[in-house]
């Protein structure tokens, strides 16, 4: 975990993370795309309601985002989830408040237990 500020990763660059986190049918395509990679294909399959064009524009901004990564396969493009970003959002996001409060339930337990006050 970065101690200094200027060590955690820059919150420009995880925009765009945040941006493609930020909508519920591109949340839905990486959230099939944890069973493994897919076919833009059946990708768009698993959405009926939605325009092929749309669910190819929602998978263009995971693969700017660097969610997924797409690959050509003779006349197919199979799309990989990538989690790396979502880690970096975990580690610069999550990771610090988790350790707190990981921190505070020891202090708390040790207070209940009568080890030593809060």
């Amino acid at each position: 975990m970065p101690q200094d500020p200027q060590d955690e990763p820059d919150d420009d660059e995880l925009s765009p993370i945040w941006k493609a986190l930020s909508d519920l049918t591109r949340r839905r395509l990486l959230d099939a795309l944890r069973a493994g990679p897919q076919t833009t294909g059946a990708l768009c399959a698993r959405f009926p309601k939605l325009a092929r064009v749309t669910v190819i524009k929602h998978l263009g901004i995971l693969e700017a985002a660097d969610l997924i990564v797409v690959q050509a396969k003779g006349r197919e493009r199979w799309n990989y989830l990538n989690a790396v970003p979502i880690q970096r959002i975990y580690e610069r996001w999550i990771g610090p408040f988790e350790a707190h409060w990981a921190s505070a339930l020891l202090r708390f337990q040790a207070h209940v237990e009568g080890d030593r006050p809060l």
